[in-house]
């Protein structure tokens, strides 16, 4: 029988158990060895988790005392609603643990953090060329046909 997940709030005492996800997921979209992130970006996103005064939190999943998932999201302003929405910005479960329910379980995680914030959208994007994600989005959420663009200031 296999021990119940837990979907959790990220405790400060996470940090070697989350650091090997968040290099997974960053590894996942390129940023490794020489693209890697800066350390002063993991640390500062590190501390915005654990910061109250910060619109940034994480989630982790857990079984048996490890950790085999995460989700970041934060509450922001939009120009079309008066109250805040949701934008998980990263989601990621470890390799050996995919196809067990865990993203789709932080994918809850943080819906039920955002409509005790009181906010009514959650949405999220990931690259074309993720199938494995896109099967599980398109089965928790609905694809609203935008394309993203990035640009440089």
């Amino acid at each position: 029988m296999t021990a119940p997940l837990l979907v959790r709030p990220l405790a400060p005492s996470d940090f070697d158990a989350w650091l090997p996800l968040w290099d997974g997921y960053n590894a996942f979209y390129g940023r490794a060895a020489e693209t890697a992130l800066d350390p002063a970006i993991t640390e500062t996103t590190w501390a915005r988790f654990l910061d109250p005064q910060e619109p940034v939190f994480a989630l982790v999943a857990e079984r048996e005392g490890q950790l085999l998932g995460l989700s970041h999201y934060l509450f922001h302003r939009s120009t079309t609603r008066l109250n805040p929405v949701c934008y998980l910005q990263d989601l990621f479960t470890a390799p050996t643990q995919r196809g067990l329910g865990i993203g789709r379980a932080l994918i809850a995680g943080v819906s039920e953090a955002a409509r005790q914030a009181g906010i009514d959208r959650v949405y999220w994007h990931t690259h074309t060329n993720n199938a494995a994600a896109r099967e599980l989005y398109d089965k928790v959420g609905k694809h609203g046909g935008f394309i993203v663009y990035t640009g440089t200031p």
